[in-house]
Formats: C-alpha cells, sequence, structure tokens
C-alpha cells in the first residue's frame, strides 16, 4: 500500500525539457473528450480535460507536500507492514528543487519512500543519490533508456548523463530498482538494449520495464500529437512480446512488458490460459446477454475467457481500433459496426467516452440500447504485475471478472 506525495509538476517543463519520445511532446488543443467523472449532462471535466494531459499544475511547496502526506496518514487506517510513501508528479521527480528536503522532512514519518518514475535527468551530481538513500529512500523507478550516455544526451536531451547513470548505480547497489526503458526500433532496442541489460544486472536492479513505444493514435496518443517521431515505426505488439520474452531468458532481471506481456506471471490476462479453467469454475454463471467493447489487445484474451465459460452465445467480444482499452475515444465508438451490438453494450470502465455520448453512438442505428461501464481494470500490466506474485495476479483478475459478470447478468436481458 502507497501514500501518494504528489509534487505536482508540467511535463516538458518541469522535467528538464521533453525527451524526443515522450507521448506528451506536440499536444495542442484539444476538447475533453467525456469520462466517467463527466456531470451526467455535460461533457468535459478536468478528469478528461487538462488532467489528461497533465497541464496547469506548478510544483507543490514541500510544506505542502508534508501536509498532505500527514492528512493521509491521519485519515488512513494504515496497518500494511508495506506501506510505502511513493514520491510522484507530472514533471520529473528528481528536477523538483526541494526533493532532498522533502525526503528528509518525510523520514520523520518512518516509513519507507518510493521515488516514482524519473529518469534522473534533475540529478547534476550523483551524490544526491546517497544522500535520498540516506533520507529513507529505498525503492526507485527509473527510466534508464539506456546505459549509454551518449544515446541519453541524444533522445531523452539528458546534459548531464552520466552523472544520472552514476546515480542510478547507487540505487541499484543500495535501493530495490525498477529500471525503465521505451524501446524505440533501430534505436535502443539491439545491441543497446542487451549492454543496458547486462549493466543493470552488474549493478543490481531488481528489475527491467520495457514499455513499447508509441508512435500513432491507435497506439494512444490520443491528444493529437501523432505521429511523436516521423518515420519511426514501432514494434508489433508480438514483435514486442518475443523481445520482452528474450530479455526475460537472457538477464537476471524481473522483466515485463507493457503493453504485454510477464513471462513470469502470464500477465496480461492469465485467466484466459488453460491451466487457469479451474478458477472460471468459481464464477458465476452468466445469463445475462451483452456486448463487451474493449481494446485491441485484449480482446483475443477476454473473447477466450468468455469462450471458456460456455458464455460465447451470450456474450460478443468486439475490439476496436485501440491498443488500449482505457484509451478508447467516442471515435472509436463511432467506427463500431452496430449490427454486431446486442441490446446491452459494456465499455471500459476507464474509457475516455461520456455515457450519453456513448449511448447515442451505440444507438444510432435506432435500437435503444443500454450502456453501463465495466470493471476499471480486467488485468494487471508490466507496470504493475512485476511486483505482484501469480497467485495476487490471479486474485485481482478474479475480482474484476466477478464484478464485469454480475454487470452482465444485471443489466443484460436473460435468454
Amino acid at each position: 500500500m502507497q501514500i501518494i506525495a504528489d509534487l505536482g509538476g508540467v511535463p516538458g517543463r518541469d522535467c528538464r525539457g521533453f525527451c524526443r519520445y515522450c507521448y506528451f511532446r506536440k499536444v495542442g488543443e484539444f476538447k475533453p473528450f467525456g469520462c466517467r467523472n463527466c456531470s451526467p449532462g455535460r461533457v468535459g471535466c478536468d478528469t478528461c480535460g487538462s488532467e489528461v494531459a497533465e497541464r496547469g499544475k506548478e510544483f507543490i511547496p514541500p510544506f505542502i507536500v508534508m501536509g498532505n502526506v500527514q492528512t493521509s496518514l491521519m485519515m488512513g487506517n494504515f496497518t500494511d507492514r508495506d506501506l510505502k510513501i511513493n514520491i510522484s508528479g507530472g514533471g520529473d521527480v528528481s528536477c523538483y528543487p526541494h526533493l532532498e528536503e522533502l525526503t528528509a522532512g518525510l523520514r520523520e514519518f518512518g516509513i519507507p519512500i518510493h521515488l516514482g518514475y524519473t529518469s534522473g535527468k534533475g540529478i547534476d551530481n550523483h551524490e544526491i543519490a546517497s544522500t535520498l538513500i540516506n533520507n529513507g529512500v529505498d525503492e526507485v523507478t527509473f527510466t534508464v533508456f539506456s546505459a549509454n550516455p551518449s544515446l541519453r544526451k541524444e533522445w531523452m536531451r539528458d546534459k548531464n548523463a552520466e552523472e544520472a547513470l552514476k546515480s542510478l548505480k547507487i540505487f541499484c547497489e543500495s535501493c530495490e530498482v525498477h529500471a525503465a526503458s521505451v524501446i524505440i526500433p533501430g534505436v535502443n532496442d539491439g545491441e543497446d538494449l542487451l549492454e543496458t541489460c547486462a549493466r543493470l544486472e552488474e549493478w543490481g536492479a531488481q528489475g527491467f520495464i520495457m514499455m513499447r513505444f508509441a508512435n500513432y493514435e491507435h497506439q494512444g496518443l490520443i491528444l493529437g500529437n501523432e505521429p511523436i517521431i516521423d518515420g519511426v515505426e514501432p514494434h508489433s505488439v508480438a514483435e514486442f512480446e518475443e523481445l520482452v520474452r528474450r530479455i526475460d531468458r537472457e538477464f537476471n532481471l524481473r522483466v515485463t512488458g507493457t503493453p504485454v506481456c510477464d513471462p513470469v506471471n502470464g500477465t496480461p490476462f492469465v485467466l484466459a490460459a488453460d491451466s487457469s479453467r479451474e478458477y472460471l469454475e468459481i464464477l458465476p454463471e452468466i445469463t445475462g446477454e451483452a456486448t463487451i467493447i474493449t481494446g485491441s489487445i485484449a480482446a483475443p484474451y477476454i473473447e477466450r475467457i468468455i469462450r471458456n465459460l460456455n458464455a460465447s452465445d451470450l456474450v460478443n467480444v468486439i475490439g476496436v481500433d485501440k491498443d488500449i482499452a482505457c484509451l478508447i475515444t467516442l471515435r472509436d465508438l463511432e467506427a463500431v459496426d452496430t449490427s454486431r451490438l446486442r441490446d446491452t453494450v459494456i465499455i471500459p470502465g476507464r474509457a475516455f467516452v461520456h455515457e450519453m455520448d456513448a449511448r447515442r453512438v451505440l444507438s444510432r442505428d435506432g435500437v435503444d440500447r443500454i450502456v453501463v461501464r465495466g470493471p476499471d481494470r480486467l488485468t494487471v500490466d508490466g507496470e504493475m504485475s512485476g511486483t505482484l506474485s501469480e497467485y495476487e495476479v490471479i486474485e485481482r483478475e478474479m475480482e474484476a471478472f466477478y464484478e464485469l459478470i454480475q454487470a452482465i447478468n444485471f443489466f443484460g436481458a436473460s435468454r
């Protein structure tokens, strides 16, 4: 369990400039999409507007961050021995000008500190890593991209790449480090990737999160900023999964990939494996009819689970042209063939669509359909699964599919 110490910050400004591959780069003006947090009769709110692009949130003074953490501790009923304070923000954590002061203050709570995603671009002197460790930091998620300082300078625009990498080495030697890299074809996916993993293994990193580079709208760039890099064709999902599995085989690191895969836990969608059929027997029987709309990656997995639940005649699954289900927008629903829809449609819980718009678009053929949101997540991605056991992953998926089945049975017409 974690308490979030939100530092605020704006991408591109509070991280010493955009990395060349950053998915916030080139973002212009856009209309709010609509989401589950909007009021019933109005499309647009902070969540699907400014917060999507993480705009307009200055770095927060350290005394306010401290106060927010203290309030969370007082209001929460925390008994978890694994409780941590997760320092994170919209900018780069290492660029927060009061980071040493803040960690020194948080140390007084006696709770271990996790530095959320940082690229280390704000570290001008590697000795700050030792200071942060002495202040209670015992876990770091560090975007390395490459152990080659020249590549970091070119692609991350890191002016102090050598110092950042030295700090990473210090963190690896004394903390639990989960390194991360956005994998770009022809840049850091070949010999450079092998060299980076070798360095991480040598320094003592625990995990390595591989992130597939996204360059087009269907891969998740919904803010009108595609392509981020002209002329770069990202790995296909199959190519990326094979690369993740190769790195997992060759290095003594806990390797996970996003949007696929975790070679150890079997995510995403452990329940889709034939070896998981015994768990599906515990779930309620599906008695209602419905259509599930999801992303292109999740669709075949969910379809397999529905089939293994012997409910293919009641529930059909439609994968839209969007890799990630929670990034589905109204444009994706407008492309759905309504002839394939049943009278009840379930869309992803976190889809960027207003319920009013979703119902209008999905009923445009004259059939007045019920449109409801499903669970927020049906599985876990590589950023989370690396910290979970296989049993914990199965437990989370079982809870999510139980919720999904309850929605199908409640809103869907029974035969």
